[in-house]
């Protein structure tokens, strides 16, 4: 049956809802964090040349507005348009020179600025083992061992895999760099699996006799916490087992190469700064850094100006308007965050004072409620920030947690009660210590009514190992004293 197609105008009625671009804007400015904020304005300033930056002069108290430069995307922008080609030149003329003087000098700074990609643990084993009197074909193989240890320090190929690539040299070849490689700084690096690392860094076994044995033969134990097996089968006492664990832990690197390489520490800057008042707390924004923006005064005069050409004129207005976009989005982001975080620290008044154990459940929708925004308003605002307050830094969605009703019928924070898990614990008795079950009833006597598999997962959350891994089988200080 033969198909027959044809062509035909059809109207369908549908509602659609579009975003202005300019709360599409003011989205995007709120959720910045403050030096992400700080990009996109010098980026702005850049690509835009209608928006200026008030210069502050170190012997006044206030900024003025300085004569307009050009910067090099608005000469491309303005270049183009022969209509305001004399005025562009009689302005570029005057502050082009020092434009152009003052890029150099920012891009000279960021590139000294530019940290320094840090020495991978490759580089730092190569840089020792140049070092060493090597054959060229050693020097291959060197290559490929070096090549095959992984960020932690561990070598993941074997013996005949490194031969297969190294010109078909012998395993035997292999395994005899593979323990030059050995010797090189961080110790421990190069070793096949746990065991190996922790003995290579051993420098004097036939002292650590004891170390030696345990980890050749008891490191499982070690992680399960089995004392009394370890002690049968040593035939040593808990003190000397104990004491002996405490070396392994405290002078051998498990990875050995997790100094270097990785990536660079990322270091956190607060958009808001809690501080101790005389009635409370006050809150600020640390938005000092921002470039101060308007819109320069030349292009209103250009739209003024009767020989202004009506192309020249409509960029303008275009770009006067993205500025003006820019310049109140960035005021709406002050005043949407600085409300927000000002009744933040109004309802989680008991966490200043008092700490984490008096953190209050709190949601997103009752902020809302108390400022008057939208919940994905707030949500937008407290994204990817950081609150300096006098307890430390804390990310803004810290704050917000749900809750556990006790039994007196009020709410407690779940964050609180993760900090109150952990004092009990800390407290316990450790030749004797807690199950999940008697953590849940002391915090039941205490008024939170909590089943033991939410006390199980907050435990695990906190990464604090069961009740049989936290055992100590010698005597306590107080059973001592």
């Amino acid at each position: 049956m033969a198909m027959r197609m044809e062509m035909r105008l059809q109207q369908r009625l549908e509602l659609r809802m579009k975003l202005a671009p300019m709360i599409i804007q003011s989205i995007e400015i709120l959720q910045l964090p403050t030096l992400e904020l700080q990009e996109r304005i010098k980026q702005e300033l850049v690509e835009n040349p209608v928006l200026e930056e008030l210069e502050i002069k170190p012997d006044e108290s206030e900024a003025t507005p300085l004569e307009a430069e050009a910067t090099t995307a608005a000469d491309k922008a303005l270049e183009q348009m022969a209509e305001m080609e004399k005025h562009w030149r009689e302005y570029s003329d005057q502050t082009r020179p020092r434009a152009v003087r003052e890029e150099k000098d920012k891009k000279h700074e960021a590139m000294q600025n530019t940290a320094a990609r840090p020495e991978s643990l490759q580089d730092f084993l190569f840089n020792q083992f140049s070092l060493l009197d090597i054959t060229p074909g050693q020097k291959l193989i060197a290559e490929n061992v070096i090549y095959n240890i992984d960020d932690n320090g561990y070598l993941q190929s074997s013996a005949q895999e490194i031969a297969a690539a190294s010109d078909d040299a012998s395993p035997d070849e292999v395994e005899a760099v593979v323990a030059m490689v050995q010797t090189l700084d961080p110790p421990g690096v190069g070793a096949r699996d746990l065991k190996e690392c922790l003995l290579l860094q051993l420098i004097e076994p036939e002292k650590h006799s004891l170390e030696k044995d345990l980890i050749e033969n008891h490191l499982e134990d070690i992680h399960m916490n089995r004392i009394p097996k370890i002690m049968r089968e040593t035939n040593r006492s808990a003190e000397e087992i104990q004491s002996a664990v405490e070396f392994i832990k405290m002078h051998l690197n498990p990875r050995p190469g997790n100094v270097f390489g990785g990536e660079t520490p990322q270091y956190i800057t607060p958009d808001v700064t809690v501080e101790e008042a005389d009635d409370g707390y006050e809150v600020h924004l640390v938005d000092n850094h921002l470039p101060q923006l308007f819109i320069s005064p030349l292009y209103h005069r250009m739209l003024s100006d009767e020989s202004t050409s009506e192309q020249a004129k409509e960029f303008i207005r275009r770009k006067i308007q993205a500025a003006r976009w820019l310049i109140d989005s960035i005021e709406q982001r002050r005043n949407t965050l600085q409300k927000i975080t000002n009744e933040l620290v109004r309802i989680q008044r008991g966490f200043f004072d008092h700490g984490i154990g008096a953190l209050q459940p709190l949601k997103m929708r009752t902020i809302a409620v108390a400022t008057g925004v939208h919940v994905s308003t707030v949500s937008r605002a407290i994204a990817d920030k950081y609150m300096q307050t006098p307890r430390g830094i804390f990310p803004l969605k810290f704050f917000f947690s749900g809750g556990t009703r006790n039994v007196e019928g009020t709410m407690t924070s779940r964050k609180s009660i993760k900090q109150l898990v952990i004092e009990v614990i800390e407290n316990e008795d450790k030749t004797n210590p807690l199950s999940d079950d008697d953590v849940a009833k002391k915090l039941k006597a205490e008024g939170i009514d909590i089943a033991r598999r939410t006390v199980t997962k907050y435990r695990k959350a906190l990464r604090i190992p069961s009740s049989r891994r936290r055992k100590s089988y010698l005597p306590s200080t107080e059973a001592v004293n």
